[in-house]
């Protein structure tokens, strides 16, 4: 599982991912979300990140909370959390949160592992809000997570079952930046990185804590790769490129 996150990045590299983050939304019933929709693939568009030094890259650093791993056998988004980042600068005002409304018993296991119970999810909005909410909120920013798989096999889910529409939003891995930075360390979870930073792991399991402390590893490594001679997206890609 973890060679998934380089074969997501050789894509990338390989152009792969840029075609329509939101292509033509057949057979939606909500002419405003369309229009947005559109509007948000023509931002992304204007918007080219690869050239862009990072010092200056805007980022969503985002996580989700899942009722389980395998979005095509049923399970579900219930939360949501993001935060922006400028450069290595956390903009911690800028920051998006929401639960997912769900009328499935959440298990033992998930109940206890993020705090959420099923009466939260009975009151929370419908997962289409809470996406196009979500996506107004990054606009045309790239957005970042730890070990992405999660994420990307999600978002490209549910933009299928309720836009038609196919998820290709570049999406940036920390796992990448560790690799460049440090080569010979073998870290998966967000707390083992954080610990490994020294970076305090607080509200772990719930998606905007998540997201905060992911964004400190994003701040973190972007300043080493920086220092290593990496000033772009363009540069950090063929530097893994040239690694496998």
């Amino acid at each position: 599982m973890k060679i998934d996150p380089i074969i997501q990045f050789m894509k990338q590299v390989q152009g792969k991912v840029g075609s329509s983050i939101y292509a033509p939304l057949q057979g939606q019933t909500n002419p405003q979300h369309l229009a947005f929709l559109r509007q948000l693939e023509k931002e992304r568009k204007a918007g080219e990140s690869l050239s862009i030094p990072l010092k200056d890259l805007n980022v969503v650093v985002f996580d989700l909370e899942t009722t389980g791993f395998y979005p095509d056998q049923g399970d579900e988004i219930i939360s949501i959390g993001a935060i922006k980042v400028k450069g290595d600068i956390i903009q911690h005002n800028e920051t998006y949160y929401s639960l997912v409304r769900s009328e499935r018993k959440l298990s033992t296991e998930i109940i206890e592992l993020t705090g959420i119970t099923d009466d939260n999810l009975k009151e929370a909005p419908e997962l289409q809000q809470v996406l196009i909410e979500f996506y107004d909120f990054v606009r045309g920013d790239v957005l970042v997570a730890h070990h992405s798989n999660h994420e990307k096999n999600f978002l490209q889910h549910t933009n299928r079952k309720l836009f038609r529409s196919q998820f290709n939003h570049r999406i940036v891995d920390t796992s990448f930046l560790l690799k460049i930075a440090e080569p010979t360390i073998n870290l998966v979870r967000l707390e083992e990185c954080c610990e490994h930073c020294g970076i305090p792991v607080v509200e772990r399991h719930h998606a905007l804590g998540d997201a905060k402390l992911t964004a400190q590893l994003w701040s973190l490594y972007l300043n080493k790769i920086q220092n290593l001679g990496y000033n772009t997206l363009n540069d950090l890609y063929v530097g893994l490129s040239n690694k496998f």
